[in-house]
């Protein structure tokens, strides 16, 4: 027997293994031969790929651990002083053990489905409470996207809530003691709304002679360490009329007062140095803080206290949960993916360190920070700020030689220019390191130094910024301090929540795939996890080398000439192609094409990101069959084809379904002078088999958190890469810091000139282990897997949309809404009943109200595929019983899903069915049941009472 030497075994059967016995049921059930007979069915042969994607041959998991522990070793990890929002520090390891590196927390769904989400959701609650109460504001979200988009957000609201008022104005005031990747975000953000920016001295502006102003955005601690008392600042910006928002440090705010105490109206700012490693720019969760009398403005989601069925507490996301879904080109925000993994880290930070380790752990790196300024002087340098809390800001006239020995000593400073320099210190820095900074500075002077420095120092700050409240003062701050209580706190929270390692999640547009666990591995190797964002960039050498070669392979995919990697969320990646679409216009002169045409089937944040573009929303009609209209998107786009900027359109539709009239939609639009961007949430559908490139669109985005691998973490992090043509290249985005984008770059569009590198190796991996050929396969059994669903179900529901041959692309539109007039049975009540079969609820209600929307992917087995199709079935019997009388409408096991194990174990029975029929409808079950914690959720209760942080604690008695 031959046998090949150099075989490894591949990746890809592990990703989307089915024997060929499967594949041959499957095709029998679907009705075709073979796979490449679906495939020629689904996808129009006028839009299919002529060649095989130009990618490497997929990588065993063995050779990538290699590859990449090789790159994660080019990264030179120096001791970073660089601060400027950006710190070390320890993430305690029972933390890093039970949530990040556990898949039962980092491949859960955004918790739409609150009654298995209780876990997540009781984590959110408490980093809402650490917000609200270090800030000393009334109300905070569950998290955004990083600090200089909360701030831009913070313009944003500002602005929405001064439209509200008599008074017009429309210049938004920005500090110059702002970090100046902030600086650069919320000018790029005011830019579409048309708001005017200008950036000042916030101590020297005279107000008083400038009525267009509506806000004003300050940093304290500022940019180069100074802390400030700004409350009569704040008090007389109040009587001209305008509102303050305080970019701070949720640190610093267990010694120095609070921004809520000074008075301001919104407080932001990032969580990342509570636990979350720097990952060379993130992904971190921001915070976003205001007062209780702005809950409907906030943009995010809030997650507030409710109760369920049966009467117990019970959490949810509260008031606008999908804002932009609701309101459209009406909402002040596109938010749809927040940083929930994130700050649920930091939540249990917080929660093992409690008030009193927060305390300490500030207090040590005020000290050191408090010593070296004492000490530095006494070298003759001269320390700029007065007040600080971590950074110092150094008077040199000339850094270069400074740099030199720093460098050469592995020692990352901030330098401004060529003159001054920042130090700042953070918890993972001790005594030994003040002495090396010290001996750093005092080489540069020529003279040696002979250093005892003591282990304690007299903080004495200020009265005046020195804070006096409590904060954290909830009995769950001090409960959890020894690694066995948080281990177990963590385990039970974990139960309560349904994710990947429980059953399929077969949200539509949403993709919950595999995420491999070699694809996971790398991002908490020190050499991509401890690297600063604003490190040299020849220390970042493996970082480098990722980033090329993701860029090239995603452009590979698009079909598209360049990348930009910047945008962390999908959102973000819609908002950038359109402000790139906007600069190439304007570039030309072309300031008046402002009309964004959107087909009314759309993603809610396609409309919500065209306005903050400054792009005026026209909508596009569909069709009966989901498909847009293409002679009423012929009549607009020539009825605007002066001012036309752009098509938004998704592919494969948002119906799920390959439109043939594709390519003719593009030429449409480029006769008319517009430029045709694709919303790449589909992307899942035509990775190797089509591409935006090939249909003819100009810049897409990508959801590496869906197509690419990167897990949903509960609803978040994400990352929405650009793609884009060769002339819209040069204005990709830019950093304020770092070079990045084009040459005529727009301003950046998240704080991190590369955004959430810190997770970028999870798609990196997951395209090197599948290789150009096992991707292409992943686009088939995707599509393969949701018409075997389809050829299942469309026996007991009707399937809404389908292509011309019948078939479906990777997902497809279930109808629910017969059901309420046959059985009085809504579809939420499907979805809650799914739960009882130990499944997560398709896509509810979206594109199609009354229906679900059901995505498979390429990951599923045909056995699970089974499990969740019986379980649809079974759940369409029990509509039948109810539709034939067999159980009265007010009351079946469906308007009462889900059933809770407290519930099926009460006493007295008195329901119609049996405690069986409840929880153990199919034999399955009675071995491995997973019970939602909750009954039904009653978010109405929750809104009238809306309680978003930790109620006292005889609300849990």
């Amino acid at each position: 027997m031959l046998i090949n030497l150099n075989s490894s075994e591949r990746f890809e059967n592990r990703h989307q293994g089915k024997s060929e016995k499967e594949i041959n049921q499957m095709c029998e059930t679907i009705g075709v031969k073979n796979l490449d007979e679906l495939i020629d069915q689904t996808i129009p042969a006028n839009i299919r790929s002529k060649n095989a994607l130009n990618l490497p041959k997929g990588l065993s998991e063995v050779q990538f651990g290699e590859k990449i522990n090789q790159l994660a070793n080019k990264n030179k990890v120096y001791k970073s002083f660089i601060g400027c929002g950006y710190y070390d520090t320890v993430l305690p390891k029972v933390v890093q053990r039970n949530i990040l590196e556990n898949p039962a927390w980092y491949t859960a769904y955004t918790p739409y489905q609150a009654e298995i989400a209780q876990g997540r959701l009781e984590m959110l609650l408490t980093f809402q409470t650490v917000v609200v109460d270090l800030t000393g504001m009334e109300i905070a979200n569950a998290s955004l996207l990083d600090e200089a988009t909360a701030a831009g957000e913070a313009m944003s609201m500002l602005a929405s809530i001064k439209k509200g008022s008599k008074k017009t104005a429309n210049t938004f005031f920005v500090a110059d003691n702002c970090h100046p990747q902030v600086i650069d975000v919320v000018k790029g953000r005011a830019k579409g709304i048309g708001v005017e920016i200008v950036v000042g001295n916030i101590e020297t502006f005279d107000f008083s002679g400038s009525s267009d102003i509506y806000g004003v955005l300050i940093q304290n601690p500022g940019t180069n360490g100074e802390v400030k008392d700004y409350t009569d600042l704040i008090a007389t910006l109040h009587e001209l009329d305008i509102k303050v928002c305080i970019n701070t440090d949720l640190l610093s705010l267990t010694l120095f007062k609070s921004p809520g105490e000074m008075g301001a109206d919104v407080a932001v700012g990032t969580s990342q140095r509570l636990g979350v490693p720097m990952g060379y720019g993130g992904p971190h969760a921001a915070f976003f803080a205001t007062k209780d009398e702005y809950k409907r403005q906030i943009p995010g989601r809030i997650i507030g206290v409710s109760i369920d069925a049966q009467g117990e507490r019970a959490l949810r996301m509260a008031l606008q949960t999908r804002e932009q879904h609701i309101r459209r080109e009406k909402a002040t925000s596109n938010i749809c993916t927040a940083q929930v993994l994130l700050s649920v880290l930091s939540a249990g930070y917080c929660l093992y360190h409690g008030p009193e380790g927060l305390k300490e752990i500030a207090t040590k790196v005020h000290g050191l920070t408090k010593l070296f300024a004492n000490s530095v002087q006494g070298l003759d340098y001269r320390v700029i700020n007065s007040t600080y809390f971590d950074t110092v800001t150094l008077d040199v006239t000339d850094n270069v030689k400074i740099r030199q020995i720093a460098e050469s000593k592995g020692v990352n400073l901030r330098y401004h220019g060529t003159e001054d320099i920042s130090v700042s210190f953070d918890e993972t820095k001790t005594l030994e390191d003040v002495a090396l900074l010290l001996e750093i500075f005092s080489e540069a002077r020529g003279e040696k130094l002979v250093l005892n420095l003591k282990n304690e120092i007299e903080l004495n700050i200020p009265d005046n910024i020195k804070r006096t409240s409590s904060y954290l003062q909830h009995p769950i701050f001090s409960s959890y301090h020894t690694e066995h209580e948080m281990l177990r706190y963590l385990k039970s929270l974990e139960n309560k929540d349904l994710s990947l390692v429980h059953s399929m999640i077969s949200l539509g547009s949403c993709t919950m795939k595999l995420n491999a666990t070699s694809e996971m591995l790398p991002i908490t190797l020190a050499g991509f996890g401890s690297i600063h964002p604003y490190a040299p960039v020849n220390q970042t050498e493996g970082y480098q080398e990722l980033f090329n070669e993701l860029g090239a392979w995603l452009a590979e995919i698009t079909g598209f000439a360049a990348t930009s990697l910047q945008p962390n969320s999908g959102a973000q990646g819609e908002l950038a192609g359109l402000l790139v679409i906007k600069a190439f216009f304007d570039n030309k002169g072309d300031h008046h094409r402002n009309i964004a045409l959107i087909p009314s089937s759309a993603h809610g944040t396609n409309p919500a990101s065209a306005v903050m573009a400054g792009l005026k929303v026209v909508v596009v009609k569909c069709d009966e069959k989901g498909n847009i209209e293409v002679e009423d998107l012929r009549a607009k786009a020539e009825q605007h084809a002066e001012n036309l900027a752009c098509l938004m359109v998704t592919y494969p539709s948002t119906h799920g379904v390959f439109e043939e009239s594709i390519i003719e939609i593009c030429e449409i639009i480029h006769a008319n002078g517009g430029k045709v961007y694709m919303d790449g949430a589909n992307m899942n559908a035509q990775v190797g088999l089509t591409s935006p490139g090939r249909i003819g669109a100009d810049v897409c985005h990508l959801n590496l958190h869906k197509t690419f691998a990167i897990p949903h973490g509960g609803g978040g992090p994400g990352m929405g890469p650009i793609c884009c043509t060769e002339e819209l290249s040069e204005f990709l985005p830019g950093n304020a810091i770092i070079k990045t984008g084009g040459d005529k770059a727009i301003n950046g569009v998240s704080a991190a000139p590369w955004g959430s590198a810190g997770i970028l190796p999870i798609p990196y991996a997951f395209i090197a282990m599948m290789g150009g050929e096992g991707l292409t396969k992943a686009t088939k059994y995707a599509i393969f897997n949701a018409n075997y669903i389809k050829a299942r179900l469309e026996q007991h529901f009707k399937i809404l949309y389908t292509g011309t041959n019948g078939r479906c692309a990777h997902e497809m539109i279930v109808d629910c809404r017969p059901f309420k007039t046959t059985a009085g049975v809504e579809v939420e009540d499907i979805a809650k009943r799914l739960m009882d079969y130990g499944f997560h609820a398709p896509t509810v209600s979206f594109p199609v109200a009354g229906t679900l929307m059901i995505e498979p992917t390429e990951s599923e087995s045909q056995a699970e595929l089974d499990r969740f199709c019986d379980a649809l079935i079974a759940i369409r019997q029990e509509i039948t019983e109810i539709e034939e009388g067999n159980y009265p409408q007010d009351s079946n096991v469906l308007v009462n899903a889900p059933h809770t194990l407290k519930v099926a174990m009460q006493e007295n029975w008195s329901l119609p069915y049996s405690r069986e029929k409840a929880a153990f409808p199919v034999e399955r079950l009675k071995t491995n049941k997973f019970w939602p914690s909750v009954s039904r959720v009653d978010s109405a209760y929750g809104d009238r009472n809306l309680v978003c942080a930790c109620e006292p604690i005889e609300a849990y008695a």
